[in-house]
């Protein structure tokens, strides 16, 4: 079964064709750093990380582009807030983002273009739109002339004369500026200066850019005029990626994206995110409570990207307890391995001999179908549960049912399709308990009670052995010899 995507666009889900044989354009668009991230944040960023990491396991070549948004009226107002400056507040909340992403395993994009490094492309753009008629200035603004554009609306489903519509009344009660456009709802590609806000120069006096068209730019300046996956939020697609349309198709007069994408919003209890309600949750704040990053990863994960979630302490409960399951899978190797012979994989997706085939076909045949991520976890989870029992009964009866050979297959087929959807464990973390016993130095105290054994001093033997079980180690004795795993 070959990709297939359900494309905003037209509506359908339809096979995946790149416009370069092997390789894919994606952009995403992403966050204005004015504030930190929060819970819609982490899902579409998750969302897409491993959408790019799935294109990559197909064997594509993947460029991926995700832009900050540095200039806004909302960054600016907590810059006033601060007695601080856009350029501070900006940089302190970029920075806070790649933090946050480290912790949720989020893989870096290839570049992240900013708006205020963009100027040129912005303004050769602007100005493309207003030699083709498409943008008109205005009193040191330059507005889009959305009339000029017969497909607006395409993306969104919306009519023209239904916006016309419900724009009118709302231009000199909420839209001051309104006055100077053509049509209630023109869009701004550039703004004129006002006093104590930042401004750069341009051929319709200093300004700024309008929010729509520096997206436009910074697709055409990465990836050029026609790229394959467009990503965002499903709050995005209007009025920022229609608006993205107008400007780039208008100019180049080519499609700006193949596939438009688009995931589903957050809930937290039913209702909308929002601070007024009190219930707005940054990534750190629920990190930091502590959430293992890896369950949000699965939470997130659990439900198709398309559908709303709804996040509740039920919710992350049940996905923490399936991440523990998950987490043993992905342990076995490291933790029974050598025991059972068998090496540690190196390369970033194993070794095709170690796989097994249908487990990984049916694992793309699930995630094939518009990137089902919770029918993929679904094949993983099975092979998890099965190597968690055969290492119960390893440390129990000394044994496995299954060859080792056969589960050394097992684990790198599950920890290969893990990394797939970017669920990874931290080896040096799970091999120490809480009170920082290695695995040395719990083999060491296990040669002091075996010394203590066989000078029959018994006190000294059941000492260690309480000792060890205090600090989370289970010492079992039997006919083959002493065992021990962690509690």
């Amino acid at each position: 079964m070959t990709l297939t995507i359900y494309n905003t666009l037209t509506r359908h889900q339809e096979p995946f064709e790149t416009v370069e044989p092997g390789k894919v354009k994606m952009y995403y668009c992403g966050v204005t750093v004015y504030d930190y991230c929060h819970l819609g944040h982490a899902r579409a960023c998750i969302i897409w990380d491993v959408v790019r990491r799935y294109l990559q396991f197909l064997g594509y070549e993947v460029t991926y582009i995700q832009n900050f948004t540095d200039i806004d009226d909302k960054i600016l107002n907590r810059a006033r807030q601060e007695n601080s400056s856009m350029e501070a507040v900006a940089e302190r909340y970029i920075q806070a983002y790649f933090e946050d992403m480290t912790r949720l395993n989020v893989k870096e994009a290839d570049a992240y273009p900013r708006a205020t490094h963009t100027m040129n492309g912005i303004q050769r753009l602007i100005f493309e739109l207003e030699q083709k008629g498409y943008a008109y200035p205005a009193d040191g603004d330059v507005y889009y002339a959305v009339k000029q554009f017969p497909e607006y609306g395409k993306l969104s489903g919306r009519k023209l004369e239904d916006l016309q519509a419900g724009a009118s009344g709302r231009v000199d009660a909420e839209d001051p500026e309104g006055r100077k456009k053509q049509e209630p709802f023109d869009f701004a590609l550039w703004k004129a200066a006002k006093p104590g806000e930042p401004a750069w120069e341009s051929p319709w006096g200093a300004g700024r850019p309008g929010w729509h068209i520096e997206c436009s730019a910074m697709v055409r300046d990465r990836l050029g005029d026609t790229i394959d996956i467009h990503a965002g939020g499903a709050d995005l697609i209007f009025p920022h990626h229609e608006n993205e349309i107008a400007q780039s198709e208008a100019v180049t007069g080519k499609s700006l994206s193949h596939y438009w994408m688009h995931n589903g919003m957050v809930k937290v209890n039913g209702e909308k995110m929002s601070k007024s309600l009190g219930n707005f949750i940054t990534i750190r704040e629920l990190l930091d409570r502590p959430t293992d990053p890896m369950a949000v990863r699965l939470f997130v994960l659990q439900a198709h990207y398309r559908k709303p979630i709804d996040f509740t302490d039920e919710a992350i409960a049940a996905a923490t307890n399936g991440w523990h399951t998950l987490r043993e899978g992905l342990l076995f190797g490291h933790q029974y391995g050598k025991q059972l012979e068998f090496g540690i994989r190196n390369s970033e997706f194993g070794i095709e001999d170690n796989f097994i085939p249908e487990v990984v076909q049916r694992f793309k045949e699930a995630v094939n179908d518009d990137f089902n991520f919770p029918n993929g976890l679904a094949v993983l989870q099975p092979l998890a549960k099965e190597l968690a029992r055969e290492g119960n009964l390893l440390v129990h009866q000394g044994k496995t049912e299954t060859p080792p050979e056969e589960l050394q297959r097992q684990w790198h087929t599950l920890v290969t399709l893990a990394e797939v959807l970017g669920f990874t464990v931290t080896i040096e973390a799970e091999t120490t308990t809480h009170d920082g016993l290695s695995d040395p130095e719990i083999e060491a105290m296990l040669e002091q009670r075996q010394a203590a054994r066989k000078a029959k001093n018994f006190a000294e033997s059941d000492r260690i052995r309480d000792e060890l079980q205090a600090r989370g180690i289970t010492v079992i004795d039997s006919r083959d010899g002493t065992r021990w795993h962690r509690n």
